[in-house]
């Protein structure tokens, strides 16, 4: 856990550099340039949205963008080091998460009902949309299309609601809510835009990132059709402009720490079918320390053995809920050395998927929010 007065400290310098580089903040993006960070210590630098993707999402290298973060602490969080000695989460409110499960023989039959029929559909849809660049109008559709879908989904109970968060860019993120006895929150969470390297090339992004959205889709319409009446309020968040510095999820928890939500546990899953191992991958940087504990125990008792690795800065969407001061985990279908050598390019095909990932990953999913929802 990172000291308060440190983190006081890192937010007023934060604010101050804010303060001062907005007469340049302003030419620069008149001139249409935005501002990214690809490490803690990194003050930022401007380029423009080709480069975001052919200079640095194409090459592999993590980056947030935060030209429209004007939060001190949130910038402070971005520009905290990352400790795996103990808590990892900036400022993150504390739970207390259980050392076992405890709900088996309500989430086992739930587990059991996960199929890959559907996902395997919805994947030929996704993967068929030219590329879903956040900012094309292919990426309008695809979320057109998300968002009925999300709601046919989520037609089998009446309680559910399903709404669009929009953003100054065309593409929305999507929200389906099962609501809770309490309002506090557990989400999980995929990023639903792709890119093949440009902005204008062919990106089917079918393991980055269909794959964990017919995750997610999968995992809603089992509870769906169940009636399932959680305890605690569960949220599935499809994000839009992940690959353009995790751009949705960023708005998406700024509004949620605005508004002062209790969210308990964030499990994002960027990446769900292309796995060598045939394992679930758990990631340690960036993320919440106990949240991680959790999860693994939840995904061995549910799916088997994990294996663990490292992503880097501004990795995927748990940097979002991260730095707003929520607890998140980071789950993939590969460690970083055996994982799916073609995203990021238009090889990101769906004939490269391995279903059973696809099935592991939904199976966790349904686990993980059946246990989670009694938190």
């Amino acid at each position: 856990m990172v000291a308060p007065s440190v983190l006081a400290l890192l937010a007023s310098l934060a604010w101050s550099a804010v303060a001062a580089a907005t007469t340049e903040s302003l030419r620069a993006t008149k001139a249409g340039l935005r501002l990214i960070k690809t490490s803690p210590e990194d003050g930022g630098q401007w380029i423009t949205e080709e480069q975001k993707i052919r200079d640095y999402k194409s090459k592999g290298i993590g980056f947030v963008d935060i030209t429209d973060i004007t939060d001190p602490e949130v910038l402070a969080a971005l520009s905290a080091p990352d400790s795996r000695n103990g808590n990892n989460t900036v400022s993150a409110q504390a739970v207390s998460y259980p050392s076992s499960v405890s709900h088996q023989a309500e989430a086992n039959p739930l587990v059991a009902a996960v199929s890959t029929t559907n996902p395997k559909t919805w994947l030929k849809t996704l993967t068929d949309f030219y590329n879903r660049y956040y900012r094309s109008s292919y990426g309008t559709q695809a979320g057109t299309w998300l968002f009925d879908t999300i709601r046919s989904v989520a037609a089998a109970n009446p309680s559910i609601t399903v709404t669009q968060f929009t953003h100054s860019f065309n593409q929305p993120s999507l929200i389906a809510k099962i609501p809770g006895t309490t309002s506090n929150l557990v989400i999980v969470s995929a990023h639903y835009d792709s890119t093949g390297g440009s902005s204008t090339a062919r990106g089917p992004g079918a393991d980055d990132n269909g794959s964990g959205v017919v995750v997610l889709l999968e995992a809603l319409r089992v509870l769906a059709e169940d009636g399932f009446k959680p305890k605690n309020t569960l949220e599935f968040h499809f994000y839009a402009g992940e690959e353009g510095g995790l751009l949705g999820s960023q708005a998406v928890f700024s509004n949620y720490k605005s508004a002062g939500k209790s969210v308990l546990a964030v499990v994002n899953q960027d990446m769900a079918g292309y796995s060598p191992s045939g394992k679930l991958s758990i990631y340690t940087d960036y993320v919440d320390s106990a949240l991680t504990a959790y999860t693994r125990i939840v995904a061995t008792a549910y799916v088997g053995s994990t294996t663990s690795d490292t992503c880097g800065y501004g990795c995927s969407d748990h940097a979002s809920a991260r730095s707003n001061g929520f607890p998140a985990a980071y789950v993939c279908d590969e460690r970083m050395d055996t994982s799916s050598p073609y995203i990021h390019t238009p090889n990101d095909a769906y004939s490269t998927i391995m279903w059973d990932a696809v099935l592991r990953h939904a199976k966790f999913t349904v686990a993980f929010l059946v246990e989670a929802s009694y938190l």
